[in-house]
């Protein structure tokens, strides 16, 4: 059973890497702190993906904007595999611009 699950969770997780990289190449994703804090604030933002060893304070600064702004945020995996999902070097935040890759 627990083969299972742990399949099931890397079928799901390598789902949003590629969906991650989709969104990328079609424009619709903004990465790095600075880049995903301005779309938030601009309205831009649908939802914010931030790094599982991303630091505390990255994490809860994040976490208050989103919570302030409405906008859904999600912890998924580390720096390096978000990087690499998009084709870029390790990444603490990316925002989805879209509604569509934002809701898949």
């Amino acid at each position: 059973m627990i083969h299972w699950k742990r399949s099931l969770f890397l079928e799901v997780s390598k789902k949003v890497y590629s969906l991650l990289g989709l969104a990328a190449k079609a424009g619709r994703l903004k990465s790095g702190e600075y880049m995903t804090e301005q779309s938030v604030k601009d309205g831009k933002g649908v939802l914010v993906i931030v790094a599982g060893d991303a630091s505390d304070n990255t994490k809860k600064n994040f976490n208050d904007m989103c919570t302030f702004y409405k906008v859904p945020i999600l912890i998924l995996g580390d720096k390096v595999s978000l990087g690499h999902a998009i084709g870029k070097e390790m990444r603490a935040s990316l925002v989805i611009l879209d509604e569509g890759f934002a809701s898949s």
